[in-house]
């Protein structure tokens, strides 16, 4: 079980890495049914295993000049407030309400994505150096507190915040996403960590793996058009959404590990598939 644990953590971080989220996605599902803990346990473990991870991958995108540092920051700083407030709430939820929550936002946030910014958008944004205050405060506002209510870093909403409706080109979105990621998850964590013992031995050993799968969706990244980095970001987000759904509605026939296991690894597997395609296609002979 250890080793497909590993395997798992993997896939979190080239997820990270190349798409800019998916981390809580997959961190969750892999922590409940792979490493069988609680989901309140699980959603505080991921928190710290996002939140590192991404940090990690941050490194190699902002070398490559794909980070917008003041709407990052500006964006996270609003997004953390959300997030602490949402992790307090947390306790006060049945832990399967947050699951079923967490897989209708992702179907949501993927069905935006997958009809992309609204036309001239996108252009418009390369001349700006940064989104506008009011907008980043509003939207970090939100993200926050949805991600820090279910346990997430928050890249299935961050992500579609600056592509969609900030209009940020979809490296960039993915970049600056990280910064993001990173600060909603700490203290989405701070506000989990009340009354919850994490098992560091575990959370330690997963971020490991997720580390070391980022490095390599960082690079992976560079490589791959925006729309079909924006289009694998949306489809993976919805198979991950329907998995988690229907593992909430019908635990009869999902309720296995193996089952996610055999699941997970063939979703993350063809959104890894396709962007090695598209890098190679981009690469040229």
């Amino acid at each position: 079980m250890t080793a497909l644990v590993v395997a798992a953590s993997l896939l979190v971080g080239v997820s990270l890495g190349a798409l800019g989220g998916g981390g809580s996605i997959l961190t969750v599902p892999l922590l409940v049914y792979l490493a069988g803990q609680d989901t309140r346990t699980a959603i505080t473990t991921s928190l710290f295993v996002v939140g590192v991870t991404s940090l990690a991958a941050l490194v190699t995108h902002a070398r490559a000049h794909r980070v917008r540092w003041r709407t990052g920051l500006l964006f996270g700083a609003f997004s953390m407030a959300g997030a602490y407030g949402g992790g307090r709430l947390a306790a006060y939820v049945p832990g399967t309400l947050l699951l079923v929550a967490f897989a209708l936002m992702m179907l949501a946030t993927a069905a935006a994505m997958l009809r992309g910014p609204r036309p001239g958008r996108e252009r418009a944004l390369r001349t700006r150096a940064d989104l506008p205050l009011k907008q980043v405060a509003a939207e970090g506002l939100v993200v926050g507190a949805v991600t820090g209510l279910v346990g997430s870093g928050g890249g299935f909403l961050v992500v579609p915040a600056l592509a969609v409706l900030g209009g940020l080109p979809m490296g960039l979105a993915v970049g600056t996403s990280l910064l993001v990621i990173a600060m909603n998850s700490f203290a989405g964590l701070a506000g989990h960590l009340s009354g919850i013992h994490v098992d560091w031995s575990l959370a330690l050993t997963v971020t490991a793996a997720a580390v070391a799968g980022s490095l390599a969706g960082g690079r992976l990244a560079g490589r791959v058009p925006r729309e079909t980095l924006r289009r694998v970001f949306g489809w993976f987000v919805v198979a991950m959404g329907l998995f988690v759904l229907a593992q909430q509605l019908d635990p009869a026939v999902w309720a296995h590990p193996a089952t996610w296991a055999v699941l997970g690894a063939a979703v993350s597997g063809a959104a890894t598939a396709l962007l090695c395609r598209a890098s190679r296609s981009t690469a040229g002979p």
